[in-house]
């Protein structure tokens, strides 16, 4: 593949895509406007990681907003059918902001994401188009899995069928409530499948757990265990918002979902739905992760407690990935939960 179009490319995610193709040998376009610091405020500006890509000899940069049709259709328009591959990883990713400009966080995330697919269509067609989603397109259905509380963590029942392996793809995402930023992602995701199954495009969807790494710019709204563990190195209070502190995430490095990317890539299909996270490899609740970062930081929390819960959360939701190592059984977990906090320790104490 000589060349690739990766959006949200200063993010965690796209940045991570980035490093990866230009390590492949493969000229990485990037569109990326920092949007992430309209939402989150300068803490989460994604400047630094920019100026890293942008000395790597095959990447170009473009601050595109992916709303604007013109200026995408224009990016796509230069680079054509030399284009192989599309990684769409830009997005509005919090529950909390959406509600704020629900239009904004609709443009972003399912215009933007149109937008994005029929420029492929028109200008790319072969191209290979990844679309990072999230396990919020189930909206709150999770939470009516029959959860059994524990001193540390809810989980769900021994007896369910979801108990060895977490939540596969079967999991209705009708007849529930996804939060504003849940059902812009849903119609984003629900798009690119049909562009692959109608169009007969090449188009994959990854319905992300809690993608977390070192590069991530974590911020109150978004970026679960970077925001946690930045707090506990920096003393910074943090809030705990219901279940008792006791919901369950599922967490994925960033570069063990890239590495699923690049396996896709090598081998795509059409149309395909993957619920990719961390699995049973590598979850924990919240109590659980602020224990893990108060051993690994040698330092204390500062942690309260609010009874009201985020609108569309989930109590408990692990992944079920086993239809994506079926599809590629080459493709293995580097990072457990330990070692993706030590590195996201590392990041903290090298940023002060």
């Amino acid at each position: 593949m000589k060349l690739a179009i990766v959006t949200g490319s200063c993010g965690l995610i796209g940045s991570e895509t980035c490093k990866r193709l230009h390590a492949e040998g493969t000229a990485v376009i990037g569109i990326d406007n920092d949007m992430r610091s309209y939402f989150f405020g300068a803490e989460a500006s994604t400047s630094k990681s920019r100026d890293t890509l942008e000395s790597l000899p095959l990447y170009r940069h473009e601050s595109v907003d992916i709303r604007d049709w013109g200026e995408v259709t224009r990016v796509f328009k230069k680079y054509g059918f030399a284009t192989g591959a599309v990684i769409h990883t830009a997005a509005q990713p919090s529950h909390d902001w959406a509600a704020r400009e629900p239009l904004t966080d609709f443009g972003v995330n399912a215009v933007g994401t149109m937008h994005l697919l029929e420029a492929t269509r028109l200008h790319c067609p072969d191209a290979v188009f990844i679309f990072t989603s999230t396990n919020k397109v189930y909206g709150d259905t999770p939470n009516r899995l029959p959860l059994v509380e524990t001193e540390t963590r809810w989980e769900i029942a021994e007896d369910h069928p979801y108990f060895t392996k977490g939540i596969d793809e079967s999991m209705s995402i009708d007849d529930s409530k996804h939060s504003i930023f849940g059902a812009s992602k849903v119609a984003a995701d629900v798009m690119v499948q049909e562009y692959g199954r109608y169009f007969g495009m090449k188009t994959g969807v990854f319905r992300g757990g809690c993608l977390t790494g070192p590069a991530h710019a974590g911020a109150e709204l978004h970026g679960f265990l970077a925001y946690l563990m930045k707090c506990t190195v920096t003393g910074k209070p943090y809030s705990i918002f219901g279940y008792k502190g006791k919901q369950v995430r599922d967490n994925i490095h960033s570069h063990d979902l890239v590495d699923a990317f690049w396996h896709f890539l090598k081998a795509p299909r059409s149309g395909e739905v993957y619920n990719i996270g961390g699995s049973r490899h590598s979850n924990c609740s919240m109590l659980e992760a602020i224990k893990l970062c108060e051993e690994i930081s040698g330092k204390k929390l500062d942690w309260s407690y609010k009874e009201d819960n985020r609108i569309g959360d989930h109590i408990w939701y692990v992944s079920d990935v086993s239809k994506f190592q079926q599809h590629y059984p080459e493709w293995h977990y580097k990072y457990d939960l330990r070692r993706t906090l030590e590195e996201i320790h590392a990041a903290c104490i090298a940023s002060l």
